[in-house]
């Protein structure tokens, strides 16, 4: 498995799917095991979870994604 590629995979799947978003934040090893469609050890998936938040995070979307939280559950009201 590539892992960059999937790590590539799972935040354009962050950027554009403001469900995925959501899942991601709430419950992130679930998120991307249901992306994956694999069962990976822990440590693996811990990675790949990182990787995602770290690209998320440089690529300046990770405001977006709390923004989005926030409408959904009305904090930003």
């Amino acid at each position: 498995m590539d892992i960059k590629a999937k790590i590539e995979e799972l935040v354009e799947k962050v950027k554009n799917d403001k469900d995925f978003a959501e899942k991601f934040k709430n419950d992130p090893v679930k998120a991307v095991e249901g992306v994956l469609g694999v069962d990976l050890p822990d440590d693996q998936i811990n990675s790949i979870i990182e990787g995602v938040k770290a690209k998320v995070a440089t690529e300046g979307i990770g405001g977006k994604i709390s923004s989005i939280i926030d409408k959904i559950t009305g904090k930003g009201e």
